[in-house]
C-alpha cells in the first residue's frame, strides 16, 4: 500500500514537474520573442516580400507575355487570316452542274466548330471568300495597242463596303435577277485599262478542266458598276491590291504584253458560272484567333487540334473518290467538293513568340536570381545580428548545460511561427494584388522554398553558433591553415562554377538552371574584391602612418582591421550595384535600340508600301510643302553571268533614283555611296544593250567575281534575252546593308537572297513582271505630322499602301509587351533589391558598431576632437563604400559583354542587327552617389551618437 502511494506521489511529481517545464519553455519562448521582436519583424517582412512576390510577380508577367501575343496576332491578322480552310466545289456532279455558292460560305462556321468547343471558341469564322484562276478575256478587246493577251480574275471578298466607294453604278448582287448574267465589279484604273464602263459585256474563257470537258467554257458578264479604293485604318487592302490596279509582264511565249486584271463578283456568281460549265473556284473560309484572357494558354491548347485540322476534316467530311476525276470526294454543306487544305501560320508564330519570350524569361531570369540573393544575404546579416544580441545569453544557456539541439529548437520555435505567419500574409496579399484570368500563375512551391529557406537559414546559423567548440588540443596554426586552406578550395570551386556559367551561357544559351549565373559571377567578383581589398587597406595604411595626424592612421587602421568581416556586406552592395547597372544597360540598349528598329521599318519618317510596279501620277511625288519623297522599286530578277554564262535564279533587284535619295536622307552613308558610284548616264554594252552601273551584295558578289549580269527577257521560265547589262561598281558592306533607307523594302525580300541596286533608269529596260513591290519613303521638315505624311503617301500610291510613319512604330515598339514586362521587372527587382541591400548594409553597420565606437571611445579618452571623431567614423566606411562601387558599376558592365552572344536583344528592337550596348551613366552615377550617401549617412549617425555619450558611458564601452 505504501509502494502504491509512493508510486502515485512521483507521478504526480512528476506530473508537475513536465507542466512546469512546459510552463517554462513558454514563458522563454515568449520572453525570447519579445527580445528578438525587432529582427523578427525585420525577416517578417523580408519573407511578406518573398512570397507576395511569388504569387503576384508570375501573373503580372503572364498579362504582358498575353498581351505581346495579342499584339503579334493583331498585326499578323491584318495582313492575312492565320488560318483557313480551303477546298475546291465539284460542279460536275449533277446536269445541268451546279454549285450552291451561299451555302457552301455559310458552312464556314461548322468547319470551324469542328475543331472542339474550347478551341472554336478561340478560333471563330471570320468570312468566307472565292476565287477563280485568271480567264482569257476575249472581248471587248482593249484599247491599248500593245497588249495582245487580256486575263481577268474573279473574286468574291465579303465586308468590301467599308474599304471601296463606287462612283458609277453599284455593287455586284448576291442574288442575281433571273435571266441576267452575272454581275463584275472592276476598280477605275482596271475599267480605264479594259475600256469599258457600267453595262459593258465582258466575255471570258476559262481554262477547261481536263478529265471532265472537251473545251474550254465560255461565259459572259455585265460591269454593274466602277469603284474606287479608300484609305482605312487597317490593312485591308495589302492582300488585295490587284483589285485596284492591273498589271502588265511580258507574255511567257512569244512577244508582246499580259494585262492581268482582277474583279468583284457576288455571291451566286459561281452558281451562273457553273451552270455556264466553268469549273468551280477556290473557297476559302478565314478564321479569326480572338484570344483574350489567358492568351499565351490558349494558343498552346490550340497548337494540337490545329495540328490535325485537316486530317480530321478530311476523315470527316470526306468519302470515297469522286467518280469523274479519280479523287477524294467531300461533302461541304450539302456540297460535293474536293479534299479540304488546312493553312495555319497561327502556329508558326507561336513558335517564333515562344523562342522571343524564352529570351524575354531569361533576361528576366537574371534579375529575379539577384533579387533573391539579396534577400538571402539580407536574411544571414539579420540573423547574425540577431545571435550577436543574443550571444551572451547564449552562452550563459550553453553553461548551464543546455545542448546545442536544445538551443536551436528553442530559437527555432521562436522564428518558425513567425515565418510561417509572414508567408502566409504575404501569399495572401500577392494573390489578392495578382491580375486574373493571365497565363501566369502563382508559384506556391517558390513561396514554400522562400519561406523555408529562411526558416532553415536561422536554424543553422544558432546551430553553428552554439556548437560544440574545437578541441583545445589543437594547435591555432593548424586550425588557421586549415581554415585558409578551406576558404581557398571554396572560391576556386565558386570561380570555376562562375567560368562554367558563363562557357554554358555563350554557347548553350540561357534555361532555368544558368540564369543563376549573374549570381555566380558576382560572388565570384565578390571573392575577388575581399582578396585585394585588404592589400589595398594595408598599402594606403602605411602610406597613412607617414603623415603627422592621426585621424588617417586611426581610420585606416579601423577599416583593415573589420575587412575580413565585411564580406556579406561587400556581396550584397555589390550585387545590388550589379544588377541595377546592368538592368540600366539593357533597358537603355532596348530603348536606343527601339529606336533604330523604328527607322528600319520605314526608313524614313514615313513609307508607304504596295504591291506591284506602280508609277505614281506625275506630280504626286511632290509630296506636299516641307515633304521630301524617294522611290525604291524592287524587282525579282533570274540573272545571267557574262563571265561565265552562269544563272544567279531569283535576285532581288531595287531601282532608286540616287538623288532623290541624297536629298531624302542627306546623312545617309548608303545615300552618300549610291550617288557616288551610281551616278551618271548608262553606257553602252556589247550588241546594242545597254550598261548600267549597281551595288551588289557580297554573296552575289562571290557568285560573279569580275563580270556584269544580264536578265532575262520574261519572269522565270522565259528564254528572249534583254537589252540590260548590270555592271558592279562596288560590293555592299554590312553597314550600308543594314541602312533605314533599304528597311522597308528589306521586308519585302526573303532572307538569304542575293541582292543588287541600280538607277532608276532601269525600269524602262527590265522586263514587267506580275510580281514586285513599289516602295516610298517620305520625310518632313520637322514639323509635319503624321497626318500629312500619310495624306501624301496615299495621294502618291493610292488606297492600297501599306503605310507606317515612323513615330507610330516607335508607339508599337515600346509598348510592346514583352519590352513593358522587361522593364518592368527590371525596374521592381532592383527597387526591391536596393531596399534589401540598404537593410542588410545598415544591420551589417549595426553589427561592427560597437567595434567602432569602442575605438572611437578610447580616442576621445585621449582628446580626439568631434570633428576628428566623425572623420575617423567616415573613413572606417568609405573603403566599404568605394569598393562596393567599383565592384558593383564593373560587374554590371562586365557582365553584358561576357554574356553578349546569350542577350540577343533584336526581338525588342525589330531592328535587323543587334543593338549596340548602351550603359546608363546617369543611373550609374547615382547610384554610386547613393551608396556614398548611405556611408556618410551612417558616418554622421555614429558621430552624433557618439557626441551624445557623457564620460561613463565612454569609460564603460572601454
Amino acid at each position: 500500500m505504501s509502494r502504491a502511494a509512493d508510486d502515485a506521489r512521483k507521478g504526480r511529481t512528476a506530473t508537475r514537474s513536465a507542466g512546469t517545464g512546459a510552463a517554462m519553455t513558454l514563458r522563454l519562448i515568449r520572453s525570447e520573442t519579445r527580445g528578438d521582436l525587432p529582427l523578427l519583424a525585420c525577416l517578417a517582412v523580408l519573407v511578406v516580400v518573398l512570397a507576395g512576390l511569388c504569387a503576384w510577380a508570375p501573373a503580372l508577367a503572364g498579362r504582358q507575355e498575353d498581351r505581346a501575343l495579342r499584339q503579334r496576332i493583331a498585326a499578323a491578322q491584318a495582313q492575312a487570316p492565320v488560318v483557313s480552310v480551303s477546298t475546291v466545289p465539284e460542279v460536275f456532279t449533277s446536269d445541268p452542274p451546279a454549285v450552291h455558292m451561299a451555302t457552301l460560305l455559310g458552312d464556314g462556321r461548322a468547319l470551324a466548330g469542328r475543331l472542339g468547343a474550347s478551341a472554336a471558341r478561340d478560333l471563330t469564322f471570320a468570312r468566307g471568300g472565292y476565287d477563280y484562276n485568271q480567264a482569257v478575256l476575249a472581248a471587248p478587246l482593249v484599247p491599248d495597242p500593245g497588249v495582245n493577251h487580256t486575263e481577268l480574275a474573279l473574286s468574291h471578298v465579303p465586308d468590301t463596303a467599308a474599304h471601296l466607294r463606287y462612283v458609277s453604278g453599284r455593287a455586284p448582287a448576291d442574288r442575281t435577277p433571273p435571266g441576267t448574267l452575272p454581275q463584275v465589279g472592276l476598280s477605275q484604273a482596271t475599267a480605264q485599262a479594259l475600256g469599258v464602263g457600267v453595262g459593258s459585256r465582258l466575255d471570258l474563257e476559262f481554262a477547261k478542266l481536263a478529265t471532265a470537258q472537251l473545251a474550254d467554257p465560255r461565259a459572259a458578264l455585265v460591269v454593274s458598276g466602277v469603284f474606287r479604293a479608300t484609305s482605312g485604318a487597317d490593312d485591308f487592302w495589302s492582300g488585295h491590291t490587284t483589285l485596284t490596279q492591273p498589271s502588265r509582264y511580258p507574255a511567257q511565249k512569244g512577244a508582246g504584253t499580259v494585262l492581268a486584271t482582277r474583279g468583284l463578283v457576288g455571291t451566286d456568281a459561281a452558281d451562273l458560272l457553273a451552270a455556264a460549265g466553268v469549273p468551280g473556284p477556290l473557297v476559302t473560309w478565314q478564321l479569326r484567333a480572338d484570344l483574350r484572357q489567358a492568351a499565351l494558354d490558349r494558343a498552346r491548347a490550340l497548337v494540337g487540334p490545329l495540328s490535325r485540322f485537316g486530317a480530321d476534316l478530311n476523315a470527316a467530311l470526306c468519302r470515297g473518290s469522286d467518280p469523274y476525276t479519280d479523287d477524294v470526294a467531300c461533302q461541304v454543306g450539302g456540297q460535293p467538293t474536293g479534299s479540304l487544305l488546312v493553312t495555319d501560320t497561327l502556329t508558326p508564330l507561336l513558335d517564333t513568340f515562344t523562342a522571343q519570350d524564352h529570351q524575354a524569361r531569361a533576361l528576366a531570369a537574371f534579375a529575379v536570381d539577384s533579387l533573391a540573393a539579396v534577400a538571402l544575404a539580407t536574411t544571414a546579416v539579420a540573423v547574425r545580428l540577431l545571435l550577436r544580441r543574443r550571444e551572451a545569453h547564449l552562452r550563459l544557456q550553453r553553461a548551464r548545460g543546455a545542448s546545442p539541439a536544445r538551443l536551436v529548437l528553442l530559437r527555432s520555435a521562436v522564428a518558425w511561427p513567425v515565418v510561417l505567419l509572414a508567408a502566409l500574409l504575404g501569399w495572401a496579399a500577392g494573390r489578392q494584388l495578382a491580375p486574373t484570368g493571365t497565363s501566369g500563375s502563382p508559384r506556391p512551391v517558390a513561396a514554400a522554398v522562400a519561406a523555408a529557406t529562411v526558416a532553415l537559414t536561422l536554424s543553422l546559423m544558432t546551430w553553428l553558433a552554439v556548437r560544440e567548440p574545437p578541441r583545445p588540443g589543437r594547435l591555432r596554426r593548424s586550425r588557421r591553415r586549415l581554415a585558409g586552406g578551406r576558404r581557398l578550395v571554396v572560391e576556386l570551386t565558386v570561380l570555376l562554377m562562375a567560368a562554367a556559367g558563363v562557357v554554358a551561357l555563350r554557347f548553350q544559351g540561357p534555361d532555368g538552371i544558368l540564369g543563376a549565373v549573374p549570381v555566380l559571377v558576382a560572388l565570384a567578383a565578390v571573392l575577388v574584391l575581399l582578396r585585394i581589398y585588404p592589400l589595398v587597406l594595408r598599402l594606403l595604411l602605411a602610406r597613412t602612418r607617414r603623415s603627422r595626424g592621426a585621424v588617417g592612421v586611426v581610420g585606416m587602421a579601423r577599416a583593415t582591421q573589420d575587412a575580413p568581416a565585411t564580406g556579406l556586406a561587400l556581396f550584397v552592395l555589390v550585387l545590388t550595384l550589379g544588377t541595377a547597372v546592368f538592368g540600366g544597360l539593357v533597358q537603355r540598349t532596348v530603348g536606343g535600340g527601339v529606336a533604330a528598329g523604328a527607322a528600319w521599318s520605314t526608313g524614313a519618317d514615313a513609307s508607304a508600301t504596295v504591291a506591284g510596279i506602280t508609277a505614281p501620277a506625275p506630280g504626286a511625288l511632290t509630296g506636299g510643302a516641307g515633304i521630301r519623297t524617294a522611290l525604291q522599286h524592287l524587282h525579282t530578277l533570274d540573272l545571267v553571268g557574262q563571265d561565265d554564262g552562269t544563272e544567279v535564279p531569283a535576285v532581288a533587284v531595287i531601282t532608286v533614283e540616287t538623288g532623290e535619295l541624297a536629298r531624302l536622307a542627306p546623312t545617309s552613308p548608303l545615300a552618300a555611296t549610291l550617288r557616288a558610284t551610281l551616278a551618271g548616264p548608262g553606257a553602252a554594252g556589247p550588241g546594242g544593250s545597254v550598261q548600267l552601273p549597281s551595288l551588289v551584295s557580297p554573296d552575289l558578289r562571290a557568285d560573279e567575281r569580275t563580270g556584269g549580269f544580264t536578265t532575262t527577257a520574261a519572269s522565270h521560265g522565259g528564254d528572249r534575252q534583254a537589252g540590260l547589262v548590270l555592271k558592279p561598281v562596288g560590293t555592299l558592306t554590312t553597314a550600308e546593308m543594314r541602312d533605314p533607307l533599304l528597311g522597308p523594302v528589306s521586308a519585302r525580300i526573303p532572307a538569304g537572297t542575293p541582292l543588287l541596286i541600280t538607277t532608276a533608269a532601269a525600269e524602262r529596260l527590265i522586263p514587267q513582271q506580275s510580281a514586285g513591290s513599289t516602295v516610298l519613303l517620305l520625310r518632313g521638315d520637322g514639323s509635319t505630322g503624321d497626318a500629312a505624311l500619310r495624306s501624301a503617301a496615299a495621294r502618291a500610291l493610292g488606297p492600297p499602301a501599306r503605310i507606317r510613319t515612323r513615330s507610330e512604330e516607335l508607339a508599337t515598339l515600346r509598348d510592346d509587351g514583352l519590352t513593358r514586362g522587361l522593364r518592368t521587372v527590371y525596374a521592381t527587382s532592383s527597387a526591391l533589391a536596393a531596399l534589401a541591400g540598404l537593410l542588410a548594409v545598415a544591420m551589417e553597420l549595426i553589427l561592427t558598431f560597437d567595434e567602432r565606437s569602442r575605438t572611437t571611445a578610447l580616442l576621445r579618452t585621449l582628446g580626439l576632437g568631434g570633428r576628428q571623431a566623425g572623420a575617423v567614423h567616415f573613413l572606417q566606411l568609405l573603403p566599404l563604400a568605394v569598393a562596393s562601387a567599383v565592384g558593383g558599376t564593373l560587374l554590371g558592365l562586365l557582365e553584358p559583354r561576357l554574356l553578349a552572344r546569350t542577350l540577343d536583344l533584336r526581338q525588342f528592337t525589330g531592328g535587323p542587327a543587334q543593338p549596340t550596348l548602351r550603359t546608363d551613366y546617369t543611373l550609374t552615377l547615382a547610384l554610386v552617389g547613393g551608396v556614398a550617401l548611405v556611408v556618410f549617412a551612417a558616418a554622421v549617425t555614429e558621430t552624433a551618437l557618439a557626441r551624445r555619450r557623457r564620460l561613463g558611458a565612454v569609460l564603460r564601452l572601454m
